[in-house]
Order: structure tokens, then C-alpha cells, then sequence
């Protein structure tokens, strides 16, 4: 059987390149990189190696990059730490946030580390009220905000310039969640006014477990993991230095085909939206689909009412087709997708997040578009 996989938001393949270089890691260097004899110094340097690679691509100092286990560490970190440090008690976000900076300042207003935890107006697709923002924002007390690049359900983007320059005017601390745009589109500190962004290197074709945080030097953070003198004494641990080689790579490789892979990409995206708008009557979209307002590597399908609307995943699965989903909260007996919740999506319609990478092609969306027009008209109501 054909197995297609349009599930890259969640975890991306990886890439060979990637593999080679991690593999002579492994395979020539074992070293600790806090040992001071040759066989860690060897290893540092390529840990630093890997460090300057990553500043470079983000015109960033290398003493502004930590190497972390993922994006929801460096969101934890760049939030706790970030909050802590400056005895921030307001703190902005969305109610379509991921659950890593969710659930990080709903447990932290629990525990009484902020006193007001506030949420920027969202529309039905996803988009940001500026406005609002500045609206919550005019306050004499100094506040956290954190408003994702990508959403990684919807695809919808937020202008991380605007956000950038409406806290700078209330002298806000700005933490950006790039785990999704994060080798799919520039991002140069310099002119970017985020004090924190992140990266997962398994969402660009690098490894799993390693990730890292840019932290903006004007800005002082405390360690959130204590230990070693590990990355100047703000991550305790050593490093995985296989991983952190990978995610240099990956990410010198995305930079190096950004633009192709972009065009390539958004066309297969535009081809399968089509192709569904042609093929499903009623069909819909969740959040931003325009190429200039959405993540081009995601869309989030809005499929007609239909019976066994729950076992839709499943039956694309057993299809081979790998994609991810979920619907809006229909009653108190499911909880449902908190963004689709959030956007207030119909919860009678189910949903499917197809997202795409470079080694996504054209025929696997032919395959996709046969197998979905088999399993609606086998579940379409009666």
C-alpha cells in the first residue's frame, strides 16, 4: 500500500545530509566538551562550530544562542526565566498558543508567579487584534508577551515586526514561539525586536531532542535547568553535541533552499486546496489560507458534516496517509482542539491538518485526493 505523509507540522523526515554529518559525529568523536584534554576540545569546537553556524543565519551574536532539548523547553526557559528575572506579574498571550507556552502561564498564574494573565481578541481565522494588543498593553507595569509566529494548527501568521514595535513602545518583553517558521522563513534579529525566539530542529529536517533559544543580550535571564557550567552557566547538562551538529546542518540547509522550497511547497499547497474545493462540495478551510497570511507548509482542512465524523484520522490511516486533526469542543464529554475551540470552528465538522515538505510531491497529493473522496462519500450523511 501507498503511504503518503502530510504530517511535517508535527515532525519532518530527515534530511541525508544531516544524517551524514551526525553520523560522523558519532562515529570519529566522543569526547565530553567540558573536558579540558584534546579529545573534549575537539568536541567543543564543534558544538561552537555548530553555534556560529546559527548566530550567522540569524545575524545574531554567538553568545545570544543556547542549545536546548526542544522548542517547549525553550519556551518554558524564555518564559519562566524571562518573567522571573524581570518580576513580570501581567503576562499577554492567545488562546490558540501551543500547550508549551499555555499551559506554562496558566500553571504559573496558578501558582501565584503572575498575578494577570490576559488574551489578546483573536478573529475567526486566527489573526491578531493589533489594537487589542496595544489596548491591554497600556498599563505602567511591565508585562510579558508571547504571540507565536505560525500557528501550528491553523497556518495563520502574525506579523512579528508589528508585534516587535507595538511592545517596544510599552517596554514589554516579546517572546516569539518560531518552532514552526523557524527554517522556512528569515528571521534576522537585528531587525526582529523579539527578545526570545526558539527552534525544534525535527520540524526542518534535523534530529529530535535538541532545539535551541535566542536570547536578545539586552536582555538577563537565570538558568531554568541547574547543573553544570554547560552554555555559560545557563544550561546545565551535557550537551547533545550529535543533535546540536544535526541542527546546525538542517538549519544551513533550509537557509541555503529557502526561497525554492518555499515556491515548491506553497504550490502544492495551492494545488491540493484547489483540487479539494473542486472535488468536496462543501468544503472549508481553518484559518488563513492566502499565500502572504499563512504558513505555507499547513493547511487545515474543514470537511463536511458526516457519520463517523471521529474516525475520519483513522480511515485516512488505514489508507496510508499520515496527517493529524481534530475538531472544536461539540460538548463537555470531548475536549477537542483548544485552537479550533478558540477560533470557534463548527464542532460538527471534522478537521485534518495536511502539512507538506520539500519531499512532498504532486502524485502524493493525487493519491490523497483519491483516498479523501472515497472515505467523504463513504461517510457522507444520508
Amino acid at each position: 500500500m501507498k503511504r503518503v505523509y502530510l504530517d511535517n507540522a508535527a515532525t519532518t523526515p530527515l534530511d541525508a545530509a544531516v544524517i551524514a554529518e551526525m553520523t560522523n559525529v558519532m562515529e570519529n568523536y566522543f569526547g565530553n566538551p567540558s573536558a579540558i584534554h584534546a579529545l573534549g576540545r575537539e568536541v567543543r569546537t564543534l558544538v561552537e562550530k555548530a553555534r556560529k553556524t546559527v548566530s550567522g543565519l540569524l545575524n545574531a551574536s554567538p553568545s545570544e544562542i543556547f542549545f536546548t532539548s526542544g522548542g517547549t523547553e525553550a519556551d518554558n526557559t524564555a518564559i519562566r526565566c524571562g518573567i522571573a528575572a524581570y518580576g513580570i506579574k501581567h503576562a499577554i498571550t492567545s488562546k490558540i498558543e501551543h500547550h508549551a507556552v499555555e499551559h506554562t502561564l496558566n500553571t504559573m498564574l496558578k501558582n501565584g508567579e503572575i498575578d494577570k494573565l490576559s488574551f489578546v481578541n483573536i478573529d475567526g481565522k486566527g489573526n491578531i487584534d493589533y489594537n487589542h494588543l496595544e489596548e491591554l498593553l497600556q498599563n505602567n507595569e511591565r508585562t510579558f508577551v508571547s504571540l507565536m509566529h505560525a500557528n501550528n494548527e491553523l497556518g495563520t501568521l502574525t506579523d512579528m515586526v508589528k508585534v516587535g514595535d507595538i511592545c517596544e513602545k510599552y517596554n514589554a518583553i516579546y517572546h516569539a514561539d518560531t518552532v514552526q517558521t523557524m527554517g522556512h522563513y528569515p528571521h534576522n534579529v537585528r531587525e526582529l525586536k523579539a527578545h526570545f525566539i526558539v527552534c525544534a530542529a525535527h520540524k526542518l529536517h534535523g534530529p529530535k531532542g535538541v532545539g535551541f533559544l535566542y536570547v536578545n543580550s539586552n536582555v538577563k535571564i537565570p538558568p531554568m535547568i541547574y547543573g553544570g557550567a554547560q552554555e555559560r552557566n545557563m544550561r546545565g547538562g551535557t550537551e547533545n553535541v550529535y543533535g546540536i551538529v544535526g541542527l546546525a546542518k538542517a538549519l544551513e540547509i533550509a537557509y541555503a533552499e529557502m526561497t525554492a522550497h518555499q515556491t515548491y511547497i506553497q504550490g502544492l499547497k495551492d494545488y491540493l486546496k484547489d483540487r479539494l474545493i473542486a472535488e468536496i462540495p462543501g468544503i472549508g478551510f481553518n484559518g488563513e489560507t492566502d499565500a502572504d497570511k499563512s504558513l505555507y507548509t499547513v493547511l487545515n482542512v474543514s470537511f463536511p458534516e458526516m457519520d463517523m465524523a471521529d474516525m475520519l484520522l483513522f480511515n485516512l490511516d488505514i489508507n496510508g496517509i499520515c496527517a493529524s486533526g481534530g475538531s472544536a469542543c461539540s460538548s463537555g464529554s470531548n475536549i477537542g482542539s483548544h485552537v479550533l475551540n478558540g477560533i470557534n470552528a463548527d464542532p460538527n465538522r471534522p478537521s485534518v491538518r495536511f502539512s507538506f515538505s520539500k519531499y512532498t510531491t504532486k502524485e502524493d497529493l493525487d493519491y490523497v485526493i483519491e483516498k479523501v473522496k472515497m472515505v467523504v462519500k463513504q461517510n457522507a450523511l444520508a
